[in-house]
Parts: structure tokens; C-alpha cells; sequence
């Protein structure tokens, strides 16, 4: 019996960079319209969907030209807001599909996190995922009280700790704590609970945590880690790393460092997946899939594909020389403490970091970048799962896919469920119905 995958609903994106105002996405709606988070909600969890995950940002992307004029003008990774409270409402329409938020370890403290999270899986009834991430963006640092971004080691140093605590925070009260005798009066028992006397580098927390232990025990633990170091942070706690779908190449040597770093820390490889992020656009046929995608091409300006680049990159591509080369970027970037990944990182991978470019072919490569043409697949249902299979084949038949930044919401969805989905199933490449209780459950990695 083949592995069967995992699915995930990405819709960080669904409605910026352009694609809100595309030929029948949103219809009648603008975000953040109750009702379409709903539809989406629906969306998945008749197709089996594994979780609805968003990313996170809590500043205006400022970085290009110094200002976020541009952003707020063409939607550039704004207006975001924090997803909890939708996805706990979104959980009472919904019995199956999990809910992955996004926090940062860089700002936030982890005895919050870990409570607000406890909360959560409440809620949800065991379906929250945790994406954990450290931050690299200005703007974001600016509305924490940060002069200059946190050194690249410094925050997955950080991250490490935070998750050490918040782990222990989840096991400080025991799964058997709470009573709730009506005879007795007692609600739980003391010596189920624990106080944990953390004092880090970073982090100083007594504990315990005050809420009940939760349904799953802890959220699923996602992180995305694709630098040495970030590789190193993800196999400490892991459960799911999210990687970019880029080459065939580079998608395996990731899954070999990791299972490589997993191994050093005492964990077994086959238990963590890695969750790929594709922009899956899936018709009746080719030429209609590929002029689907193709209509990301004029969503947004030159202005706005400055403004995110600039803003992923923590780096002011405004002042881009005439010509210049991806490793000499790459060095200016990691000079100014954010960190040498995303597009500049996969732009030296693809052409060699020696090969000289134009400021032209960087915007075009940004534009690709900009709009995930760069890593769009598009194609009939049998196309898309023919390549889905053998990335999942090649990268070891453990995790799935993140199916990310929807060109026309929700139609994309419903074509993912209408057609991708049922010819995965076919397959043997996916469930045909949730087996699990909990997301931790359900997105365990096949044996």
C-alpha cells in the first residue's frame, strides 16, 4: 500500500499581491468577509484537507524606499490579522480539519504562547498546529520595541529555548490532572502538577502552566528552517518542517540535512515529515491551468514587487546596482543580521551565486518570486498529482504538501477538491476520510 500524504490549505496569501481583484476571486467580498472564511472552512474538510494553515507578519512591509506607501497601495503583504479567533469560530463549522497560526519566538513570550495555544486545541477540540517561527522583517521588529533585527544564530538560539519552554509548559500538568468530582468538591490533583523553574538566557518561567492539559496533549509543531542553522533549530522540536517546493535537487538534499540533524539530536527520521508549499492551479486541462496562472503575471506593479522582496529579504532592493551578482547580495543581506534565504538564497542555488545579473532580470526573477509563479505547478488533476507523487516519492514518501497562495479564491480550492483530490485517492495517495481525532492524528507521518 503506496504512503499516503498529507494536504494542507494554505491561504496566508489568498487575498494580496493582487490576487483579491483577479477576474472572479472574491466575488462580492473583500477580506477579511466572514463568510468566505467559512466557504473555505467547508472547502476543506469535504475534500479531507489535513489543516488550514496561515502565515503571519505583524508590521507594513517598510523596507522599499524606506516607507510602506507601496505596500499599503497595492496590498503587499497587507492588511493581516491574527487568525485565532477566526480559526476558532471556523472550527465550530467544521468537525475534521485542523487550523495551523503562526507566532513568532523572536517577540513573543512562550508561557503566553503556550497558554493562548492550550486554549486553542480546546476549543478546536485537538486541532491547532503551531508554526513556529523566528522573524527577519524590520517592520515587524519595530512594532516590538526593536531597533535592529536579532542576529541569525541569536534568534534560533531563542527559538530553541522558547520551545523548550513552552514543551514543558505542556507537560506541566499531567494528562490525568483534572477530576472534576461533584461528590468531593476536588477539581484536580496537586501532585499531577508541576511547576517547571526555567532559567534560560533568554527566558526565565516558574510555571506551571494554569490551564487543563489539552486534547492532544500539544499542538503540532510546524517550523521552517532551511538555513544550516534553521535545519539544526527544526529536528530540536519539530514535528512537520515546511520547505518551498523549489528544485527536485534541492527539495532532497533538504530532506537529507534534516534527516542528518534529526538523527544528531536522537530523533527517528521516519516520524517527521516535511510539508512541501506548492501553488497547485488544476483545470479540466493544460492550456486552461497554465492561462490561470498565467494571470498572476499582471496582478501587481514594479512598485509592489520592490515592496515584497524588499520586505522578505529585510534588504532595500531600491538601491540595486546596475549589475551585480546573487553572492554578493547574499553577503549584503546576512550583513545587515536578516537571513541569506528566500529568493536571493534560491536565485544563487538556481544560477550560481558567482553568475552576474541585471537589476532587470533580478525584478523579473522577483516578479516570478513575488506572485509563487516560481514554484506554481499547472495542470490537469493527473498532471499535478503525477508531479506530486514523484516529489513525494524522491523526498522520502513522508509529509505532503502545502497547497499555498490561490490564484482566484475560492475557486482554486473547490478545484482542488473536485478534481486533484479524488484523482490522489484514486491512487492510494490520499485518505478518503479522517481516521483521526485529533490533527496530531491525522497528520501523523505513514509508517
Amino acid at each position: 500500500m503506496p504512503a499516503k500524504m498529507r494536504l494542507a490549505f494554505d491561504i496566508s496569501y489568498a487575498h494580496m499581491q493582487g490576487r483579491w481583484r483577479l477576474p472572479g476571486s472574491w466575488a462580492n467580498r473583500t477580506y477579511p468577509d466572514w463568510d468566505m472564511f467559512v466557504e473555505i472552512a467547508k472547502i476543506a474538510e469535504h475534500g479531507c484537507i489535513d489543516m488550514i494553515f496561515s502565515g503571519d507578519g505583524t508590521g507594513i512591509p517598510a523596507t522599499w524606499r524606506g516607507s510602506p506607501d507601496e505596500a499599503v497601495r497595492w496590498g503587499i503583504v497587507w492588511p493581516r490579522q491574527d487568525l485565532a479567533p477566526w480559526f476558532a469560530a471556523m472550527s465550530k463549522v467544521t468537525d475534521h480539519v485542523g487550523f495551523g497560526l503562526t507566532y513568532s519566538s523572536t517577540f513573543m513570550h512562550p508561557y503566553y504562547v503556550a497558554r493562548l495555544l492550550n486554549s486553542l486545541d480546546h476549543v478546536t477540540g485537538g486541532r491547532i498546529a503551531f508554526n513556529v517561527i523566528t522573524s527577519t522583517r524590520r517592520a515587524d521588529a519595530a512594532n516590538y520595541g526593536f531597533d535592529e533585527l536579532m542576529e541569525h544564530g541569536a534568534r534560533y538560539d531563542r527559538m530553541e529555548e522558547f520551545m523548550d519552554v513552552c514543551l514543558a509548559l505542556w507537560d506541566s500538568v499531567e494528562p490525568d490532572t483534572m477530576t472534576w468530582d461533584r461528590a468531593s468538591g476536588i477539581v484536580g490533583k496537586p501532585e499531577k502538577v508541576h511547576p517547571i523553574d526555567h532559567v534560560g538566557t533568554y527566558f526565565k518561567v516558574r510555571g506551571p502552566l494554569n490551564t487543563p492539559p489539552s486534547p492532544q496533549g500539544r499542538p503540532l509543531l510546524i517550523q521552517a528552517g532551511s538555513s544550516p542553522r534553521g535545519i539544526r533549530a527544526s529536528a530540536h522540536f519539530a514535528d512537520h518542517i515546511f520547505a518551498i517546493s523549489t528544485t527536485m535537487k534541492r527539495m532532497v538534499q533538504h530532506r537529507h540535512e534534516l534527516d542528518t540533524a534529526l538523527r544528531e539530536e536522537g530523533r527517528d527520521p521516519s516520524k517527521v515529515g516535511m510539508i512541501f508549499e506548492l501553488i497547485a492551479v488544476v483545470e479540466e486541462t493544460e492550456a486552461e491551468a497554465k492561462a490561470h496562472a498565467a494571470l498572476m503575471l499582471n496582478a501587481i506593479p514594479r512598485e509592489g514587487i520592490g515592496a515584497f522582496v524588499s520586505h522578505e529579504a529585510g534588504y532595500d532592493f531600491s538601491k540595486l546596482p546596475a549589475r551585480f551578482t546573487p553572492g554578493e547580495l547574499n553577503r549584503a543581506i546576512a550583513a545587515t543580521q536578516a537571513s541569506p534565504v528566500g529568493m536571493v538564497h534560491s536565485l544563487a542555488l538556481e544560477i550560481g551565486p558567482d553568475t552576474e545579473i541585471t537589476r532587470e532580470e533580478f525584478f523579473e526573477y522577483g516578479l516570478k518570486h513575488a506572485t509563487a509563479l516560481d514554484h506554481t505547478v499547472a495542470g490537469t488533476a493527473e498532471q499535478v498529482a503525477d508531479i506530486l507523487e514523484e516529489r513525494f516519492e524522491a523526498t522520502g514518501s513522508r509529509g505532503g504538501f502545502m497547497l499555498a497562495h490561490p490564484v482566484i479564491t475560492p475557486h482554486d480550492w473547490l478545484n482542488v477538491v473536485k478534481l486533484l483530490v479524488p484523482e490522489l485517492q484514486r491512487r492510494g495517495r490520499f485518505r478518503t476520510r479522517y481516521e483521526g481525532r485529533t490533527l496530531r492524528e491525522n497528520m501523523a507521518v505513514d509508517p
